[in-house]
């Protein structure tokens, strides 16, 4: 038998083979996971399912050993955002006001799939209050430090600010989170992870704490893009996963060169730039130019607002506008009130112009795939930003500018390390393709990746 710390360290994926070919139990495994967690320093964990956890483990042990595994994730241990219904957990959305809320009644039909896959689940993960974020800070529970960190404590980027550290600290191999603007992509490039941002609607966000109905999807952050493939395929409930993996010969990549190299980190350019060249010297076409749709995306939002907020409005509004407010992270208040000035005019041409931009990508962009800096700089400290609200407010701007043109325009988008800066933080690549295309982005993924690992690795 192999040492559960060795094997908790792989991605999700070999764990799934470790575990059907007896290399470990799932029972050590989740028993080693469950007393790291319980080590842990840092706030990751805001609820830890031990008894549902090592009851899903035997399970799953017992039908390996009848050799009748129920997908190839039976028995790898998994973490969810603490949005998602747990039956018997409350659901905090990371705030305050919902720490003493009666328990879920039942799973999210997300947690049951994984479940129905023989996925075990730890517990529930720390987040931006309200997942209304990009930084990850957390006032309530405390934020979770990011463990690329050695010089000071760093952001771990939010809103699943939990779900990124607990899979880059070794506490889970893999996690689920939920990405309005960045919220999946973020925390896994600021932790040196993967992750995916799928396209509307794809997985089923119903028994999940909404921010955006409009806006609001669910993904994995992993270790890996095959992770992410399995991962997709088991919260959606399908049987198989979809995805064919495609060769870089027939990758098409346009670069916009319209806000999203703005302002980029020297080292998050240098390492987005031998990115470009792995996958050229691999055979794919990589054509770089200006993006109209991203510079009337940027107008937009800085012209009428957000849709996030004015959903984000509607939800908490009773909330905001009420007597608890002050229980609220005043940083995450700020962003809702922004909602509430929207009017409905506002609100009306940025859902016509999302549509008419949607489909003016789709015309001239069937097929190719968008790359840029998944974030345009690594890890920020989280001292000065916990110091200064203008300056929270303004990092925590840049930290989404590049996601939330994933969001407003719904491409889905595939965040893999590709590197470090001179500190050692990570630094990430974002590929992304048109609405509905996850399996082509996921598809490619994986040989992007595998060019990334052969540089890296070199």
């Amino acid at each position: 038998m192999s040492n559960p710390e060795t094997v908790a360290e792989r991605s999700a994926a070999s764990i799934g083979r470790a575990l059907q070919a007896r290399e470990i139990s799932p029972v050590a495994l989740t028993e080693y996971l469950l007393e790291r967690i319980a080590r842990q320093a840092s706030p990751v964990f805001l609820a830890v399912t031990g008894e549902r956890a090592m009851q899903e483990a035997r399970m799953a042990e017992q039908r390996i050993l009848a050799n009748r595994p129920l997908s190839p994730l039976d028995g790898v241990p998994v973490a969810w955002k603490d949005l998602f219904d747990m039956k018997g957990v409350t659901t905090t959305a990371g705030s305050d006001v919902y720490r003493d809320a009666s328990p879920a009644e039942k799973d999210a039909p997300v947690v049951a799939n994984l479940a129905a896959a023989g996925m075990v689940s730890l517990g529930k993960v720390n987040l931006t209050e309200f997942a209304y974020s990009g930084l990850g800070l957390n006032p309530h529970h405390g934020t979770p430090v990011n463990p690329f960190g050695k010089d000071e404590a760093r952001a771990p980027g939010g809103s699943s600010s939990g779900s990124g550290v607990a899979v880059a600290a070794g506490l889970a191999p893999c996690a689920i989170g939920t990405d309005t603007g960045g919220s999946v992509r973020i925390p896994s490039a600021f932790n040196g992870l993967t992750g995916l941002k799928t396209s509307e609607g794809r997985i089923s966000a119903e028994g999940v704490f909404p921010l955006s109905r409009t806006l609001d999807t669910v993904g994995p952050l992993a270790r890996s893009v095959e992770d992410c493939i399995l991962l997709d395929a088991a919260l959606r409930g399908a049987a198989a996963p979809s995805v064919i993996r495609r060769p870089l010969s027939e990758l098409s990549v346009y670069v916009p060169q319209t806000v999203v190299l703005d302002d980029v980190e020297p080292d998050v350019m240098k390492n987005f730039e031998a990115s470009l060249a792995d996958l050229e010297a691999r055979g794919a076409t990589v054509r770089s130019g200006p993006m109209p749709a991203f510079a009337k995306a940027a107008e937009l939002a800085t012209t009428y607002g957000s849709i996030a907020a004015a959903d984000a409005y509607v939800e908490h509004r009773d909330l905001v506008d009420g007597p608890e407010v002050a229980r609220v992270d005043s940083r995450v208040v700020d962003r809702i009130l922004g909602g509430k000035k929207m009017t409905a005019y506002e609100l009306l041409v940025l859902q016509r112009a999302r549509a008419a931009l949607i489909a003016e990508l789709r015309a001239g962009f069937d097929g190719v795939m968008f790359a840029m800096p998944t974030v345009p700089h690594v890890a920020p400290a989280i001292a000065p930003l916990e110091a200064d609200k203008e300056l929270f407010h303004r990092v925590n701007l840049k930290t989404l500018r590049n996601t939330m043109m994933g969001n407003f325009l719904n491409l889905p988008g595939l965040a893999m390390p590709n590197g470090f800066d001179g500190g050692g933080m990570p630094t990430s690549f974002l590929l992304s393709g048109l609405a509905g295309q996850d399996d082509l982005v996921l598809g490619y993924g994986t040989s992007v990746q595998a060019a990334f690992d052969e540089r890296l690795s070199a």
